[in-house]
């Protein structure tokens, strides 16, 4: 049997009131864990690389609400080893958190909350070329009662969700490419802003002003021009190609 061992310094410890059960399945046998549930999906998203200070007891468990531990024997024939840090792994890796009701919905709104963003972010209304507010797109994709997966990266599921909204909401993914001319005095200064957005094509002229073409998504063509414009007074000339 693996001993309790609970983390050195207080701080680091995971509540049993805020940890949650983790568990793999084997040979007919259900291995337990109890975890920190924010740490844990991290580390199963891959936005944490180690299972360091995940665990709130250091413990394989039959039932860790009853806590009916296992014994060595079983856990050395499911993992191969008794080291508790590789088994938590195995189990967050191949196993599945049963998170709560209200941790479910909070992961689910934050997913939405980034889907949404991204959409703004690279969207317009083709009848306009404006893009949509937040609130229109949170409406629209209320409406289109649209499945959002809690545990997959948002980015993977913009596609789909992108496809059920366009049955309530004219949208279309585009890009704006803007020429710029930016006078000498500012020229060095907003060039590496205009690099972090992307330089389609550049040239200094003989009095050292800067001529450039990028091409950004539409929807954030007014936080573009608000940048540029703030860092130069307005003194900048730009169009859209």
């Amino acid at each position: 049997m693996i001993v309790t061992l609970l983390s050195v310094c207080d701080d680091e410890m995971v509540s049993l009131e805020k940890a949650i059960v983790a568990h793999y399945d084997f040979g007919g046998e259900r291995f337990e864990i109890l975890v920190d549930p924010d740490l844990a999906q991290a580390f199963k998203t891959g936005k944490k690389k180690e299972v360091a200070n995940i665990l709130a007891v250091e413990e394989v468990f039959k039932n860790a609400r009853k806590g009916e531990r296992h014994k060595s024997g079983d856990i050395q024939k499911a993992f191969k080893t008794q080291d508790i840090m590789a088994i938590t792994e195995i189990i967050l890796r191949k196993g599945e958190i049963q998170l709560t009701t209200e941790q479910k919905k909070k992961m689910l709104d934050e997913k939405k909350k980034k889907i949404i963003a991204i959409i703004a972010r690279e969207a317009v209304d083709p009848r306009t070329g404006a893009p949509h507010t937040i609130m229109r797109l949170e409406n629209a994709l209320e409406q289109a009662k649209v499945s959002i997966d809690p545990f997959k990266e948002a980015e993977s599921q913009v596609e789909g969700v992108l496809s059920a909204m366009k049955l309530i909401l004219p949208i279309r993914f585009e890009k704006a490419r803007i020429a710029i001319r930016v006078p000498p005095e500012h020229a060095q200064r907003v060039y590496g802003a205009l690099k972090e957005y992307g330089i389609q094509k550049e040239e200094w002229t003989s009095n050292g002003s800067l001529v450039a073409v990028v091409e950004i998504p539409a929807g954030i063509q007014g936080e573009f021009y608000d940048k540029i414009n703030k860092m130069t007074g307005g003194n900048i000339e730009t169009k859209k190609l």
